[in-house]
């Protein structure tokens, strides 16, 4: 192995916090072995376009840890195995401009890149690796949904801010004696959804895992009527979906964006609350205030700890691999295993046995 070695690292797919923590931790841990790092910005365009690509110092990292974001950038619509690219006759076509990255990244004389993301960029990281691209990947989402790692940067503070925001509709829905209806992110598992709706005293709970019966969570909010409490709150994961129906989605996607986009299921549910039940019914979507803001002090801690392991695994040989969060430690996976599977909400859960024994309802 050279004995200065060059790093690259990139973020991709949808930001979250604690993101800057990662890079700064990369960067500081690389300079304490003596090596560079260079950050590629937007995802992979930095390595399709180099002048997009930058020199980390530590000065360049300093107090970026409680930012949120990216100081990169990133983007979920720059897959270079399919990238949008405009023809001759001005038509949007998919061309595979792979073989381009990999070349300037070995003509730019990098060593290793570090891939911060969720399933979709990591999915990528892999095919680079196949192409003979070393890398090493950081999980970077707010879903929570990597099988091969306990828990995610990003998730706790995307679970504080729903939390705080049902902890605020309390007040209002008290007041005006209306059932609020809840729509967080989480994309097809229901981990953002199950942990702010226990933490914030939801009376239901609509995640991906269970399908629900709209009739079951009225008849809830209608006992708690009975028991004098005439207000509700439910929290319904972007991915939630009916026992008769399919999740909700708008429209079909843009060109070369790698997934569909979710939501609106929230605005159903109200209606359908509304109509049943008679209770003035709003709904809110918290979308993308749940990304923002600054990381949580633990947020901080693990995406530092993701980034350090990072170069740690780095100078040990590892490639190909992911680091993961296991047991409280740091531990290399295999980067295809780590992609392979979603880690789901399982039904048998002690967070949904523990809301099941409160009596938040999940419409089954």
């Amino acid at each position: 192995m050279p004995e200065r070695l060059k790093l690259a690292i990139n973020t991709g797919g949808g930001d979250a916090p604690g993101l800057n923590a990662v890079i700064r931790a990369v960067v500081l841990g690389a300079r304490y072995r003596g090596w560079d790092v260079y950050g590629v910005k937007s995802g992979y365009a930095g390595l399709l376009d180099t002048d997009e690509i930058i020199h980390l110092t530590p000065e360049s990292v300093w107090g970026i840890t409680a930012q949120g974001g990216t100081i990169l950038g990133t983007t979920n619509r720059g897959n270079p195995f399919q990238m949008p690219v405009e023809n001759a006759a001005g038509e949007m076509t998919i061309r595979d401009v792979s073989d381009k990255v990999v070349a300037n990244f070995k003509r730019l004389g990098l060593d290793c890149l570090v891939a911060v993301g969720g399933d979709g960029s990591l999915s990528i990281a892999q095919k680079f690796f196949e192409k003979g691209l070393p890398v090493v990947g950081v999980p970077k989402t707010i879903d929570n949904d990597l099988s091969a790692t306990m828990v995610t940067f990003g998730f706790d503070t995307a679970v504080s801010t729903a939390t705080e925001a049902i902890d605020k509709l309390h007040s209002t829905a008290a007041s005006h004696e209306r059932v609020l209806v809840v729509e967080v992110m989480g994309r097809y598992a229901g981990w953002i959804a199950l942990n702010s709706g226990v933490s914030g005293s939801a009376d239901a709970i609509l995640i991906p895992e269970i399908p629900f019966d709209i009739v079951a969570v009225c008849e809830k909010l209608m006992d708690n009527e009975l028991r004098g409490r005439r207000y509700g709150i439910v929290v319904v994961a972007e991915g939630a979906a009916p026992k008769d129906g399919t999740m909700v989605t708008h429209g079909k996607g843009e060109i070369g964006r790698e997934e569909v986009r979710l939501g609106g299921i929230g605005e159903i549910v109200a209606q359908q609350i509304a109509r049943r039940t008679g209770k003035d019914t709003r709904s809110l979507v918290l979308g993308h205030l749940q990304r923002g803001g600054s990381p949580t002090t633990f947020d901080r801690l693990l995406a530092t700890r993701y980034g350090a392991a990072a170069v740690r695994f780095i100078e040990a040989g590892q490639r190909g691999i992911m680091v993961a969060h296991q047991n409280g430690t740091m531990v290399p996976v295999e980067l295809r295993q780590a992609v392979d599977r979603m880690k789901r909400v399982p039904l048998d859960h002690d967070t949904v046995i523990t809301a099941r024994e409160l009596g938040i309802s999940f419409g089954d």
